[in-house]
């Protein structure tokens, strides 16, 4: 049921993120159905084994999957509601919000990527001053 194309610019993991999505939407997952291992996906696709990973820890971390350890990976009760969410959306919009915030504070734009960065580097360096 999935497809990958590997001519497209759609990176590949966001390619299976999007078709399982989809599946779930148009009822060919289900909650609590199986999906097939990370290795077995691979080989099945044949692509690499980590593109998987990446794919299944994305739509875990969005509440669509669920792992259960040596049991494997199960379609989530709620999984559609959550199918919808678009977290990148909302970051995108939490940073704009966010940035705005700092411009109306009167910092610019370099300040705002410097302590942004630091943050991302987990530094003390962007303690406000006075």
């Amino acid at each position: 049921m999935i497809t990958i194309d590997l001519d497209s610019a759609d990176p590949l993991f966001n390619q299976l993120v999007k078709q399982i999505k989809q599946a779930i939407e148009n009822k060919q997952l289900r909650p609590s159905d199986a999906l097939p291992s990370i290795r077995q996906l691979a080989a099945d696709l044949d692509i690499n084994a980590k593109t998987v990973a990446k794919a299944y820890r994305l739509l875990e971390r969005d509440n669509v999957i669920e792992s259960k350890g040596y049991r494997g990976t199960f379609v989530r009760a709620d999984a559609e509601k959550n199918i919808q969410v678009d977290i990148k959306a909302w970051l995108n919009q939490t940073l704009a919000d966010d940035i705005e915030k700092y411009r109306s504070a009167g910092l610019t734009d370099s300040e705002i990527r410097i302590a942004f960065n630091a943050a991302l580097s987990n530094t003390s360096s962007c303690t406000p001053t006075n």
